[in-house]
Order: structure tokens, then C-alpha cells, then sequence
């Protein structure tokens, strides 16, 4: 009696209800015009539905789609909806929509009958301006508080959007079960294919859901969601949109799904595209704040971007089938492969059998570089401050400073060695004298514009052989290389190329600029030390033919961490080999695979050698 009852007062006094809740409280002497206080009160957002975003590789491929909340939407502009879409909408929501204001009075009675007779509110007569009203700013509460904001909303939706927009609105925002929303959507999820391209009888059945998701899901209940599609299609036949051969045909015709699977090409690359994405948020809007750079980075893909890669697929398949040819169950792997001619991220392994959202190795593990930091600490600061040459000399014995004693890994002294010498045998001694010449002050403003998370501390020459408080990841690694190949220059590498809304408006691009981190002649000299290792060094394994090819080997304490990194004439790229806890990867460094692996990412024949 109750429910009947507030509906009966529903319609009675919404004129009256109308105009207190839009004074708001209001003297009745100082009213505003109620279009007035509409307006003020009441201020809709040009688009608060969000849609999908997507992650595209340099060839213009989705990689991954980016819905926001589990929720798949595609928004169609209204000339992207054919017009039987619209009219099953239409006959079987809305017939009077062009007629009403927002409100069907002789709707909303006819529903008010309807629920008197069963007592319960399970029909509301809602328009599809009163539905949009809720689906956009509302929820979906059976409430009369709810009901009476859905009605103010409906008014001045009909008030300042045209018939058109509310239609295309709703048609996007409408629920298909399976956290599919809006009838585009709706066609790419349960059949694969553009809305354009479907059948009456497949639009039909698509139709047929939003009437009541739960009872017509048609991966559940296909004969409920048949026998609504059967009605639907009456219904339009009645207006002549079907003659009665076409309505036989499209009842009788076989409806097959075909649901489409979220596309995730590439996770470890996407995941770290999002990570990008945070900071060019962070960097647009002038943010600091993790939890507000989140936020902000949510918001913007829920309006619906594109994000424009520079993803080579065939070096991110071919970092792959290293995966598979050198890595085991038994430890784990890391890659990143640039182009530094123009500063691209072109592939990227997280680890082995990498999956959306794991821990990626690439750039969130940070391990002990090992002798792999020595070209960027030790090396190119002592070339560039002293003015040495590959054939300048260097001792290779033993030394002690504070206590710290290093050794060379033969626990064997050379005496004085050329520096291509000790380089491409990678000789620890000489690495410590030529920090402790340089200064670590002096190192670590070499080392400044790299940006590693790590800082080398006042006496820490063990840094000299990749001893660091944090470590660096693959990525810094390979950042850092990339000068190396830009003639002593530096700027950040990116994955992303741009964003641009789904309109193809660009929204951001990274302007980044270079800066010298040592002189022409040192990069000059830098590059020859690198080369021998590949052509007499520790390196040899990963020699292939090129242009020019160089390289640096690592190995921390006990053999925790193996690294390779270095770089072709257009490409830079790191790999680390270890494990996830620390563990000993000895046999894995005798066989050499960690070299294997980085030469067949970067093009080369696939040869078992050892270091």
C-alpha cells in the first residue's frame, strides 16, 4: 500500500516538488525564474560517460585496451548508429521520445497501474531521457529521492541538449551485462564486429539486453534473449522498417557469437607504458603527489586516449624467443631494447612468462650492476677528466683504501695495462684507482643527467665496480648506454610517442631536451674500449656481424646478478639474468647464455660460446 501509494504522490505534487527543491529554500518573494535556478542548480557535464582508451605500437596496432574499472565502453557518434539500432530502442523504450519534454506522463501512469495491481515498484515508466538521466549521474536505487532527482535531471537534459545527443548518449551508456556498456561496445563484445556491420537480427538480439541484463545475458540464457529478440524485431516491423518476408527471415536466422577476448599483446611493455603515462601526468599538471598522479592518470583514460607507442613488434617477438631459447625455471630475466638514434623504447622483457600487472624486472627490480657501471662511474669520467687514451696506462695491482681492498677477479696482478686492456678484461683494480683519481664527487656529476634512483656516497669506492646501495634496473642501465651511441649526448628515452583523444587531437608529447655529459673524444674512445670487449673481451660471445658493435659484461658479488649491456649503431639494449631472492648463477655464467641472449635480440646468429 505504501509503494502505491508515494507513487500516487509522485504525480500529484511534482509541479510543487519541482519548485521547492529547485528554490532551495528560498524566500517565495525572491524567486528566480525556475529555468534560472535549473540552471544554476543543475549544471550537466558535456560527456560523463567514459569510454575505453588504448595502447598502440609504432605500426598503429592495438596492444592493449585500457577500460577503465573492468567496464567496456566504445562511444559511436550518432551517424556511426544505424538507424534499425535506434528504432529498437525507440519502439521498445521510448515510443513517444520526440513527443515528451523529458517526462511521459502516460507512460509513467501506465506503470503506476502496473505496479498497484502487482504492489512493488518493479516498473517505472521511464523515458530514455529519465534512463540516461540515471545511467549518467545516478544510480540505480529504487528510491523516491532518486526518482524525483532523475526527473529534474530529464528536464534539463531535454532543456539544453538537443533530441539527438540524448538518444546517441543513452545508445552509448546503456548496460549490455558483462561490463559491457553502450551499444558499440556491445557489437565489438559479443560478435567481434563493428555495430555498422551486424544483421537486424544480431542487432535485435543485442537489443534485447538492456531490458533486463540478469534474465537476457545470452551467454547464459540464449533461448530468454532469443525470445525478446523475436519481439523486437516485431516491433519494428510494425513500423515498417521489416516487411513480413524480411521479419521471417531475420527471426529464422542463426545467431552465432563470437566474444571477443581483451587484447594484451605485449603486458611487460604496456605495463610500463602505463607507468610512463603517470609521469607525463605528473610532469603536464605539475604533480608530486603519488596518490594525486594516480588519480589524475585514471581520470585522463577514462575520457577516452590514445596512447602512441614507439613498440617495434618484431624486436619485442624477437627479445621473446631469447626468453625462450636462454632463461630456465630456474632464475629469472630482464630486458630493454632502444633506439637511441631517436630515443625510443622499441621492446621490453619483464621477466620470464611475464603476465599483466606482475613485478617487472625491466624497470622495478633494482640489482648490483657489477662491472657493467664501470664505463659510465669509472671509465668515461676518467677519460674525459684526465685526458686518457685506450693506450694509456693504468696499475693493476692490488690496493687498499680505508680497508677496502679489492682484487681482480683472477686474484692475480698485472702491473701496469693499457686501459683497453684492463676494459676488455674487465680488471677491477684499475677501475677503483681511476674513482678514487676522478674524485666521487666528480663522478657522480658525470653520472647526474642519467638519473639513477642510486647516488654514490662519499667513500664508497666499491661503487667503482657496481657496488651500490639500491642498484639500477635494466632500463637505467640501457638509458644511460644510449649515450654511448649519441656522441657523448644524453636525453631520456620514451615509450610513449604521444596521446591524442580519440578524435586524433594531440593532448601531450614529450619535449625532452639533450644534454652533454662528456666530450666528442672521450664517446670516441668510450666506444673503442666497448668494442673490445666484444672483439677480444669478456664479451666475445655476443660478437656478431655489424657495423660496429660494443659491450660491457657485469657480474655482482657471488654471482647474484649477470649483466650485458651495450649497443649496435642504431640500438642500445640491457639484459640481467638472476634471481628473484639472490642465488648463485655460476653455471649460467660459464655457459654464457646472458651474451646468447643479447646478441640474438639484437639480430645476431644464435652461437653456444662461453665468456
Amino acid at each position: 500500500m505504501k509503494k502505491w501509494f508515494g507513487w500516487l504522490l509522485i504525480l500529484s505534487l511534482l509541479p510543487a516538488t519541482l519548485l521547492l527543491l529547485l528554490s532551495s529554500g528560498q524566500a517565495v518573494e525572491s524567486l528566480k525564474p525556475i529555468t534560472e535556478i535549473m540552471d544554476e542548480k543543475i549544471q550537466l557535464d558535456d560527456t560523463p560517460a567514459f569510454v575505453n582508451s588504448y595502447i598502440k605500437d609504432a605500426e598503429g596496432t592495438v596492444i592493449s585496451e585500457l577500460a577503465s574499472d573492468g567496464q567496456k565502453r566504445i562511444w559511436l557518434n550518432g551517424d556511426e548508429i544505424p538507424p534499425m539500432m535506434e528504432e529498437l530502442f525507440l519502439q521498445s523504450e521510448d515510443q513517444r521520445f520526440y513527443e515528451h519534454a523529458g517526462l511521459d506522463f502516460e507512460g509513467t501512469a501506465r506503470a503506476f497501474i502496473v505496479n498497484f495491481k502487482a504492489k512493488s515498484l518493479d516498473q517505472g515508466g521511464s523515458t530514455i531521457t529519465q534512463q540516461l538521466a540515471r545511467n549518467l549521474y545516478l544510480n540505480h536505487d529504487r528510491t523516491y529521492n532518486r526518482k524525483l532527482s532523475e526527473l529534474l535531471i530529464s528536464i534539463q537534459l531535454e532543456r539544453k541538449w538537443p533530441k539527438e545527443k540524448i538518444l546517441e548518449s543513452y545508445l552509448n551508456t546503456i548496460y549490455f551485462r558483462n561490463n559491457v556498456y553502450g551499444v558499440g561496445a556491445a557489437a565489438e563484445y559479443y560478435f567481434s564486429k563493428p555495430l555498422k556491420a551486424l544483421t537486424p537480427s544480431e542487432m535485435a538480439y543485442l537489443a534485447a539486453i538492456p531490458n533486463n541484463p540478469a534474465l537476457y545475458d545470452p551467454l547464459k540464457h540464449p533461448e530468454n534473449t532469443k525470445k525478446r529478440q523475436e519481439l523486437l524485431l516485431e516491433l519494428v516491423a510494425n513500423i515498417q522498417m521489416l516487411d513480413s518476408k524480411q521479419l521471417n527471415e531475420e527471426k529464422s536466422r542463426p545467431v552465432t557469437l563470437n566474444v571477443k577476448k581483451k587484447k594484451e599483446l605485449y603486458p611487460d611493455y604496456s605495463d610500463y607504458v602505463m607507468e610512463e603515462l603517470k609521469q607525463a601526468v605528473a610532469f603536464k599538471e605539475k604533480l608530486k603527489d603519488p596518490d594525486e598522479i594516480s588519480k589524475a592518470a585514471g581520470e585522463l583514460i577514462r575520457t577516452g586516449i590514445i596512447i602512441e607507442t614507439h613498440l617495434d613488434p618484431f624486436l619485442q617477438e624477437r627479445m621473446y624467443r631469447a626468453n625462450d631459447s636462454f632463461t630456465s625455471k630456474n632464475h629469472q630475466s630482464a630486458a630493454v631494447m632502444i633506439d637511441h638514434q631517436n630515443r625510443q623504447i622499441v621492446a621490453m622483457s619483464g621477466g620470464n612468462q611475464y603476465k599483466k600487472h606482475d613485478f617487472n624486472r625491466a624497470f622495478q627490480a633494482r640489482r648490483q650492476p657489477g662491472s657493467s657501471f664501470k664505463p659510465l662511474l669509472d671509465y668515461a669520467p676518467y677519460v674525459d677528466s684526465k685526458g686518457a687514451g685506450t693506450k694509456s696506462l693504468i696499475n693493476a695491482n692490488e690496493l687498499c683504501m680505508a680497508g677496502y681492498c679489492p682484487k681482480n677477479y683472477t686474484k692475480k696482478e698485472y702491473g701496469m695495462v693499457t686501459l683497453e686492456k684492463a676494459f676488455s678484461q674487465s680488471y677491477n683494480t684499475p677501475a677503483v684507482r681511476m674513482l678514487k683519481e676522478v674524485g666521487i664527487k666528480k663522478a657522480n656529476a658525470y653520472i647526474k643527467p642519467f638519473g639513477f634512483k642510486d647516488t654514490i656516497e662519499q667513500g664508497n669506492y666499491a661503487a667503482a665496480l657496481g657496488g651500490l646501495n639500491k642498484g639500477v634496473s635494466p632500463l637505467e642501465l640501457a638509458n644511460a648506454y644510449t649515450a654511448f651511441g649519441m656522441n657523448g649526448e644524453y636525453q631520456p628515452s620514451r615509450a610513449i610517442k604521444r596521446i591524442t583523444g580519440l578524435d586524433g587531437t594531440v593532448q601531450f608529447e614529450w619535449d625532452d631536451k639533450q644534454v652533454r655529459v662528456w666530450s666528442p673524444r672521450t664517446n670516441d674512445i668510450m666506444r673503442e674500449l666497448l668494442a673490445s670487449v666484444v672483439t677480444k673481451g669478456t664479451g666475445k660471445a655476443a660478437r656478431f656481424e655489424a657495423d660496429y658493435l660494443g659491450g660491457k659484461t657485469g657480474t655482482s658479488n657471488d654471482y647474484n646478478d649477470l649483466w650485458f649491456s651495450g649497443l649496435s649503431d642504431r640500438y642500445t639494449a640491457s639484459v640481467w639474468f638472476g634471481k628473484d631472492q639472490n642465488g648463485s648463477m655460476q653455471p649460467v655464467y660459464e655457459q654464457g647464455t646472458i651474451l646468447n641472449y643479447w646478441k640474438m635480440m639484437m639480430g645476431g646468429d644464435r652461437v653456444a660460446e662461453g665468456y
